[in-house]
């Protein structure tokens, strides 16, 4: 049993009374309530789907970032979630810093490899090195201030596979239930890292980690950061377990919630080529790296970016 407590009742009324999943239209919203278009000036905007996605094109990322093309990124990822560039050749890692400082400074991943570049990640996977990635999350939300976002760089791709999906959690929040809305809007939930990256620890490496990264708390429905926007905040990976609820309803319950980001109609797919990049919102979107393609070699340099408490 977690530590909190529970309030067992004879006949707990089902979390769900009626399907999950159903048959036509979604609440598809590419921006917040009360937000307004934006005309972009500094680049060229290619939708992946009407309301989530977009290649940029028109940049070239190794030259000066400007105020003014800094402005139009922010508001671009804002309204998009996550965006595109490719061919972006000659891209080295001072582009990569200028590019994240964009958002903020950069916010090294304890359970990364370290380069000689404070805050990039050199992730390498190939028959030697399996990838561990291909499940549904939100990346370091096993911290208390969770990363704002990430820029993802494509150093070597596969001649096939190796694509990478995002799903918009203010539209899996959007499409649940009003009686289940109002279940979860004040509920919070336990965040930790040891289910998953400790499966490759010992009992010690396990101990010294927890001194530093103890578990952490988030609200299951969060307001983002710059929008306002209501957006679900939990994943499959570091969310245990909510607060206040038995083993058996926070199990249910977070079984609901997580499915909400396997729906396609939520989603994107993005197939990477050489010098391609994206950037995602980290608070609005969960991400999944196919597992396709071994034992063909995939390279990839991530920067996250630091976050604030939600």
């Amino acid at each position: 049993m977690h530590d909190v407590a529970t309030h067992p009742v004879e006949n707990p009324k089902p979390i769900l009374d009626k399907p999950l999943m159903h048959y036509g239209s979604r609440v598809l919203e590419r921006l917040a309530p009360g937000a307004q278009q934006v005309t972009y000036r500094q680049f060229e905007v290619s939708p992946l789907t009407p309301h989530f996605g977009a290649v940029l094109g028109g940049i070239d990322l190794t030259r000066p970032i400007t105020d003014e093309l800094a402005e139009e990124l922010r508001q671009a990822l804002l309204e998009w979630k996550v965006i595109f560039f490719r061919g972006q050749h000659g891209f080295g890692a001072e582009h990569h810093l200028a590019l994240s400082a964009v958002w903020g400074p950069p916010e090294p991943n304890p359970f990364f490899p370290k380069t000689e570049t404070v805050g990039l990640s050199r992730l390498a996977k190939d028959a030697k090195a399996a990838g561990n990635k291909n499940i549904w999350h939100s990346d370091h939300s096993f911290m208390a201030n969770p990363s704002l976002g990430a820029v993802l760089r494509a150093v070597e791709v596969p001649a096939a596979g190796g694509d990478t999906m995002w799903a918009d959690m203010g539209a899996a929040y959007d499409n649940l239930p009003e009686d289940l809305k109002e279940r979860i809007e004040h509920l919070s939930a336990v965040h930790d890292w040891e289910a998953s990256w400790g499966a490759l620890m010992n009992d010690e490496q396990k101990a010294a980690f927890r001194a530093l990264w103890p578990q952490v708390e988030h609200p299951v429905v969060v307001r983002h950061p710059r929008s306002g926007r209501r957006t679900l905040y939990v994943n499959e990976p570091f969310t245990r377990f909510i607060k206040g609820l038995s083993d058996e309803e926070s199990r249910e319950l977070l079984d609901i919630l997580v499915l909400q980001a396997r729906i396609p109609e939520f989603q994107i797919r993005f197939r990477w080529e050489p010098d391609s990049i994206a950037i995602w919102d980290n608070i609005a979107v969960q991400h999944y790296a196919v597992n396709d393609y071994f034992p063909a070699r995939r390279v990839m340099e991530r920067i996250a970016i630091a976050g604030v408490r939600l």
